[in-house]
């Protein structure tokens, strides 16, 4: 196979991610074009949820079936066309050899320049997804100068900037309650266990409990509702003695309720033995189980 139609077969994920890392440096940039970074953004939301491989609609119809997506404009439409052909879009090329990393992450509030250059020398984090994920799997304690308020505030200020869907701005705002129903959060589990077993996933090396330094821990960012979360396996000192790591999946709720987080299990014991669980609640999911036509939601993790 050739580099050029190993390009061409670039998916609307990798796309949508390009994108998103023109939008976060446009938007480290002075004067910054907010409604040019939204579009960018609104764009790859727009790949994410597309059924079609780009390459498909540009088969069959040409830019032009682009550009009938929402929020593609002829401009959008060319950049994807370019991205899907080559593997390279100019733009991304000049953005990346103006915009040093410690700039974007310095464009998160709280993040000055000086903590910014730290995270990126201590981690080598570069962007502002990166950035997120290491709020979540531990790594960012590892910075100096970062104690778990900051980094809450991290979570809290990159969800709305880097998960924002047309669904949630489209939708009236909401008041999240202080604990999500056991039914969101095992269909959570669900999609998460189902998409790492198609693969679908990206992969992040965790600092911790990893020698090898290899990318082997998945992550999901969804939405439910107006509601974001990230699930991944759980990376602790528990989970490897008992070698749980693949069971056992740890859930974020990234929103202004504060601090949620809520592990699922497989039972091994009791009523519900066989069945995901939520730690802690499995009251609630007896009852969640107990009616006819409720799903057994007891797809066996595989061990990695």
């Amino acid at each position: 196979m050739t580099q050029q139609n190993e390009h061409r077969q670039l998916s609307n994920q990798a796309i949508a991610e390009h994108f998103e890392r023109i939008a976060e440096m446009l938007e480290a940039k002075k004067n910054a074009n907010p409604f040019r970074v939204e579009a960018y953004r609104n764009a790859a939301a727009t790949l994410r949820e597309l059924k079609q491989p780009v390459q498909k609609l540009l088969a069959g119809g040409g830019v032009e079936a682009l550009r009938r997506l929402p929020g593609i404009g002829e401009s959008l439409g060319n950049s994807i066309e370019q991205l899907a052909q080559t593997g390279q879009l100019d733009l991304l090329e000049q953005l990346r050899g103006e915009m040093r990393p410690e700039r974007v992450l310095a464009s998160v509030p709280g993040i000055g320049p000086k903590l910014a250059s730290r995270i990126h020398e201590t981690l080598n984090i570069a962007t502002l997804s990166e950035l997120l994920t290491a709020a979540y799997d531990g790594r960012l304690d590892q910075v100096p100068g970062l104690g778990r308020r900051r980094i809450r505030g991290i979570q809290e200020l990159l969800v709305g900037r880097l998960h924002r869907t047309r669904q949630a701005q489209n939708t009236p705002t909401r008041q999240p309650t202080h604990q999500p129903t056991v039914d969101e959060l095992l269909d959570v589990d669900r999609e998460y266990r189902e998409k790492v077993k198609a693969g679908e996933l990206p992969h992040i090396a965790p600092r911790r409990y990893n020698p090898t330094g290899g990318a082997w821990l998945p992550v999901l960012h969804t939405t439910r509702a107006n509601t974001e979360y990230t699930a991944l396996y759980s990376n602790t000192a528990r989970a490897h003695e008992l070698e749980m790591i693949r069971d056992w999946v740890v859930i974020y709720r990234n929103d202004q309720a504060g601090d949620g987080r809520w592990t699922v299990v497989t039972a091994h014991y009791g009523p519900l033995r066989g069945k995901r669980v939520v730690r802690g609640r499995e009251a609630e999911c007896q009852t969640y189980y107990r009616p006819e036509g409720r799903p057994n939601n007891n797809l066996q993790a595989q061990p990695g």
